[in-house]
């Protein structure tokens, strides 16, 4: 590695130009390369959930985990850690040298449109879950970025926003991940595009202290794409790298702002240090032969993908009917449509495409083969808006394969480009010079007649036709900067045609190019709804007439995705309805919620049992067959608090007024929220169950400690069921009588333990230092008060097994 001596040297090569030059990226995705110092480009990739590399291209498939919030279910930072390590792999082989994740942003309000791509609404626990996953993608020299720096927690508004929120919230509970990342070695954070207490991130003095200052941050702090808008503040402040490029408020504007003693140079040389120490870590000024080579093969990546979609599943609930045994089932019914089309991840800018999906009905499937038959009823639509053409129903027109024709045309119609694609949602097509049209056609072969649903997503004049007959002709707006907007989910406007048979029909849609619009575009078809109590009647036999019925339900792509927060928490498409239906006709139900985030689940006392899946990724249905045949043990633990009901929930507020979004309610997010409140949800943070029960019969743990000592808490329990399981001890503390505002109680740490059934373990759950410290405003510095804490342990934040005094004692002073 270069020390900084050799640094300083090759920064004093460079000129001013060539300095600047290196601030900026050289294109979307790459940072610029300087020959003159053996420097070659870096290549970023988007990365919470799977690498998609540089381009938007379904051909190019990526390994596609579960969900951050996922991950945040797993409590397991071991698991986390290679979860990060396949990450790495899959930047190696897409050569990617900086993977845009972990998000350590926090679960602030279950209306959070980006919930998905967070851990959990506890910094302990995200500090150290994000903390795993940086280890995991660095210790195979591909970059980390701990995104976004900071209380960028909700979607509306996202780009404009001016959080308000006190010194002391922000460095107790907004701020205490990043620490956490830096404390880990993270090598890149990303500034967000909101600003905090009036001040946008990428100018934020917060870049400077607490990051590089008391943390000792030495790497890159990056802005969010297209997050920088303007020169001299940024550049003044510690923001070291503005992307995408090659266009940015930075260039030939920073150039002059040093020349004219606006910006001083030394301010520059410093971020071209950073980006250079960057570039030492992942390999930039190596030879290309001497690059990284992926550590994964295919079967080992989706067995450890597997192990991981069974091992953040959450039981909720469990009336005895989990675990499944295959060989007393003669019949099972599957019900929903999310059973055969799962949603494996958000939606958003971290999208990937995997090669294929498990479904859970595949799963199901392959576990009961030659031993149950499976039957599947979709039930009524769960409301979901039309999806993009793809293989399963289209071909191309001009050479009959699975898929669609992509063409580009110029200003008089004539062709500049054609290819075969695999999807009618295409975001980065290939524009040649003249560009004027973009234009998706295919043969869709309808499967049943009658008023199906067709779209056009994109900005500008758009066009789209059914066999000749124009259905929607218009110029169509863009109402937003929003990136993930224009260039990810463009809007997409509709139109019906009624098809009297299953002939085959050619859709074509077409969108002209302006500027500032993006190209992204997307062509959708929809079946005719079906009846949804012909449909609900159906699966209602289908569960009466099973042994087990499980059903599937979920929210959909524009409930859950970046760029947009929730309106609700309810499940939409009559699912509620349907659950409660299969339930009163079968016991045996079990109920899989396929989700990113808590949703209302008003029949959960009225299921056999209730699991929550996630956004689970590629393997989905084979880590859920896993558990719910017993393969494999429910082993996670809610990152989050989950309500009855949106009404009960304490904090929601996503909306800013006036571009301000208060954090009135201070330290108090999640679960410390509802115990302020006085208020019982439906399932506490940190709540699940597994397949074995557990009695814990001792706890040691110290009476005394020093102020600014961690200490070590040990819990012997006892698997008192009849197989091995495991099981997640939880610490909590509370200062009753604190001359500080404090929460009723908060989480200070866990360890998870195994054994066999009706053996004795002992977790040791290590509570740092931090964990008393408090932040004082008046001193600016943090503080341990004195005296007697109470210490909780127990199985969540509402499920108590034992209570003790800690009293902490003033530090001598010495010398």
């Amino acid at each position: 590695m270069k020390d900084d001596r050799t640094l300083d040297r090759l920064v004093g090569q460079l000129t001013l130009e060539q300095k600047v030059r290196l601030l900026t990226g050289a294109t979307t995705w790459r940072t610029a390369a300087e020959a003159d110092i053996g420097l070659r480009e870096m290549v970023m990739s988007d990365g919470p959930a799977g690498v998609r590399g540089e381009a938007w291209d379904e051909r190019r498939p990526s390994a596609l985990l579960p969900s951050a919030s996922a991950l945040g279910a797993l409590w397991d930072e071991e698991l986390v850690e290679e979860l990060g390590g396949l990450l790495a792999a899959e930047a190696a082989r897409k050569g990617v040298d900086v993977v845009l994740a972990p998000t350590l942003n926090l679960h602030r309000t279950p209306l959070g449109g980006r919930h998905f791509e967070c851990f959990s609404e506890d910094p302990e626990l995200t500090g150290r879950t994000g903390a795993a996953l940086i280890r995991g993608i660095q210790s195979h020299g591909v970059a980390a970025t701990a995104k976004h720096y900071v209380a960028n927690d909700s979607e509306t508004d996202r780009l404009t926003v001016d959080v308000r929120a006190s010194e002391r919230t922000l460095r107790e509970v907004y701020l205490a991940p990043f620490e956490a990342a830096v404390e880990a070695g993270v090598w890149l954070v990303m500034a967000g595009y909101n600003a905090v207490n009036n001040v946008t991130m990428t100018a934020s003095p917060l870049l400077r202290e607490p990051l590089k200052g008391e943390w000792g941050f030495d790497g890159v702090v990056v802005s969010d794409w297209a997050a920088l808008r303007s020169a001299e503040e940024p550049a003044r402040a510690a923001l070291d790298l503005a992307m995408p490029g090659p266009q940015s408020p930075w260039g030939a504007s920073l150039v002059r702002a040093v020349k004219d003693g606006r910006v001083p140079e030394e301010a520059v040389d410093e971020k071209v240090r950073r980006l250079l120490r960057l570039a030492d870590r992942v390999g930039a000024f190596a030879p290309p032969r001497r690059r990284r080579k992926p550590v994964r093969n295919s079967y080992e990546s989706r067995a450890l993908l597997r192990r991981a979609a069974a091992a953040g599943s959450v039981l909720l609930t469990n009336r005895g009917v989990l675990p499944l045994d295959p060989t007393e089932l003669s019949t099972v019914a599957v019900i929903g449509a999310h059973a055969a089309a799962p949603r494996t991840q958000g939606g958003g800018s971290a999208g990937v495409f995997p090669s294929d999906v498990v479904t859970p009905l595949a799963g199901i499937r392959a576990r009961l083969r030659g031993r149950a038959r499976v039957v599947h009823v979709p039930g009524p639509t769960p409301g979901v808006a039309p999806s993009p053409l793809d293989t399963d129903r289209c071909r191309d027109p001009r050479s009959g394969a699975p898929g669609v024709l992509l063409r580009v045309l110029d200003e008089s119609g004539r062709e500049l480009h054609a290819e075969h694609r695999l999807s009618g949602r295409q975001l980065e097509p290939d524009l040649p010079a003249g560009a004027r049209t973009v234009e998706i056609s295919a043969v869709l072969r309808p499967r049943q007649a009658g008023a199906w649903t067709f779209g056009v997503g994109g900005f500008g004049r758009m066009t789209l036709t059914v066999d000749g007959l124009t259905l929607l002709e218009g110029v169509f707006l863009r109402e937003t900067d929003d990136p993930a907007v224009v260039h990810v989910n463009p809007p997409v406007r509709e139109a019906r045609a009624v098809l009297t048979s299953k002939r085959p029909v050619h859709v074509v849609a077409r969108r002209e190019l302006v500027p500032g619009c993006g190209r992204a575009t997307v062509v959708t078809a929809a079946p005719p709804e079906p009846d949804a109590e012909l449909v609900s009647a159906t699966a209602v036999e289908a569960a009466r007439a099973a042994d087990v019925a499980i059903v599937v339900v979920g929210t959909t792509e524009h409930d859950e995705t970046e760029g947009y927060d929730r309106s609700g928490l309810s499940l939409g498409g009559h699912q509620d309805d349907l659950v409660r239906a299969v339930a009163a006709a079968n016991a045996r139900t079990v109920v899989v919620v396929n989700s990113g985030g808590p949703v209302e689940m008003p029949w959960r006392e009225e299921v056999g049992a209730l699991l929550l899946a996630w956004f689970p990724g590629q393997e989905a249905g084979a880590g859920l067959a896993d558990v719910l045949f017993g393969l494999a043990e429910p082993g996670g633990r809610l990152p989050t608090t989950w309500g009855a009901s949106l009404a009960d929930a304490p904090v929601t507020r996503t909306r800013p007024v006036g571009g301000r979004l208060p954090y009135s309610e201070g330290l108090h997010i999640g679960h410390r929220a509802w115990l302020r409140a006085g208020r019982a949800p439906a399932f506490w943070f940190g709540h699940g169950l597994g397949y074995t029960t557990w009695e814990y019969e001792a706890v040691d743990a110290p009476t005394k400690v020093a102020a600014g000592d961690a200490f070590t808490m040990r819990v012997r329990l006892r698997n008192t069921g009849t197989r091995a399981g495991r099981e997640v001890v939880q610490v909590y503390m509370a200062r009753p009588g604190s001359s500080v505002e404090r929460p009723l109680r908060w989480f200070v740490g866990y360890a998870a333990v195994r054994a066999e059934a009706g053996r004795a373990v002992t977790a040791d759950v290590e509570v740092p230092a931090r964990a008393l410290r408090h932040w004082s405003e008046e001193e600016r510095a943090w503080s341990t008060e004195p005296g007697p804490y109470r210490l909780m342990v127990g199985r969540s934040a509402g499920d108590r097994r034992w209570e003790g005094t800690v009293t902490v004692e003033r530090r001598a002073v010495t010398g």
